[in-house]
């Protein structure tokens, strides 16, 4: 069995890796695509020694670009890849650009296409990754749901023949990763000297709290208002805005970091009193980590976070203060997103649905 992994984004490095190791373990042949859409080291070429990820075998090298265009580049990239490499499945990982156009460049070349955290629904259709996700568990062939939740939400859609339920390979991942680092230093303690338990961690990067100044203004404004230390790990893009807006990242209670390596991430995650962010994949893995999250947006793919009430969505100023700044909610043994095996029910799901 021969598959093709297209990643690009950090979030897909992370669920890329059990699935790597999980295809090696099952003597699958493996072609690795990363297409450049996340460039800065930080945020892409550093997962791969982090997590003991093959490199690349193709590097499109595509970069940052409007939607429209970034895709585009992407899909008239992908068909000679995929010509050259010719596999029995293209493997697409969660709701960026890059999952959909090596979903449509597959499926235009008559190539299987398995879409693995399939069925995930905001229900908001302004947001890119929606678009993304939708379209492509539609052309897909294959549908890898991590919950029942997601399952149930693609049955609703007609999508039911398509879809089976493996668990969430991001609960692999951050299982293997949390094992490995335990006894390791904590960066933010090291770096800040914020003692466990003190400080939350943010992430904010999405347009819908950084394309205007005074959507930006309104978070940051709240981040420096919380009552404890909060450590803001400055995606780029939110550097570019920040700049672009005149907005400054710090101040008050709001301290500025750089992104972290994964490994440093889970580390600092398990040391916060709480994560402030509007990152999709930072909720579930704060929620696995059984550290508090604020979810600066108004709806969450992830929804058992917040019915077990570990997460809560919330709008910039008093609202989202008082969230990040609410007390430790009651310890839940829930499992929601899997047992940490999900790579190995993924790579068996390919295998038995081979053309």
């Amino acid at each position: 069995m021969k598959v093709l992994s297209v990643v690009g984004a950090r979030p897909q490095f992370v669920k890329l890796a059990p699935i790597a190791h999980a295809l090696k373990k099952a003597g699958a042949q493996h072609v690795i695509v990363h297409t450049g859409q996340h460039y800065d080291r930080m945020l892409s070429d550093v997962f791969f020694s982090d997590l003991q990820i093959p490199a690349p075998d193709e590097h499109l090298g595509i970069g940052s670009a409007s939607h429209g265009r970034q895709t585009g580049a992407m899909l008239a990239a992908m068909d000679e890849v995929l010509e050259k490499h010719n596999p029995d499945w293209v493997l697409v990982y969660g709701d960026t650009n890059s999952t959909l156009a090596a979903a449509l460049s597959a499926i235009k070349l008559h190539i299987p296409v398995a879409h693995l955290e399939a069925g995930l629904r905001s229900f908001n259709r302004d947001m890119p990754e929606e678009h993304n996700r939708v379209l492509t568990d539609h052309c897909a062939d294959l549908l890898l749901a991590p919950t029942e939740v997601a399952a149930a939400h693609l049955a609703t859609e007609g999508l039911a023949s398509r879809s089976v339920i493996v668990g969430d390979v991001m609960t692999d991942v951050l299982y293997q990763t949390r094992d490995a680092v335990t006894g390791q230093a904590n960066p933010i303690t090291q770096e800040l000297s914020f003692a466990p338990g003190t400080y939350s961690l943010a992430t904010i990067h999405r347009p819908a709290n950084t394309d205007t100044r005074e959507q930006l203004q309104a978070v940051v404004d709240s981040l420096k208002a919380i009552d404890h230390p909060v450590v803001l790990l400055a995606h780029p893009r939110l550097r570019a805005k920040a700049n672009e807006h005149k907005i400054e990242l710090s101040g008050g209670n709001l301290h500025l970091h750089e992104p972290l390596a994964y490994p440093q991430l889970v580390l600092a995650v398990s040391g916060a009193r709480g994560v402030i962010t509007d990152s999709g994949g930072l909720q579930k893995e704060a929620f696995l980590l059984r550290t508090p999250t604020t979810t600066v947006r108004t709806e969450t793919e992830w929804v058992e976070t917040v019915e077990l009430g570990w997460n809560i969505l919330a709008y910039p100023g008093e609202e989202l203060t008082r969230a990040a700044s609410r007390p430790r909610p009651t310890d839940t043994a829930a499992a929601p997103y899997g047992d940490g095996h999900a790579a190995q029910r993924v790579v068996q799901e390919l295998s038995r649905n081979l053309r």
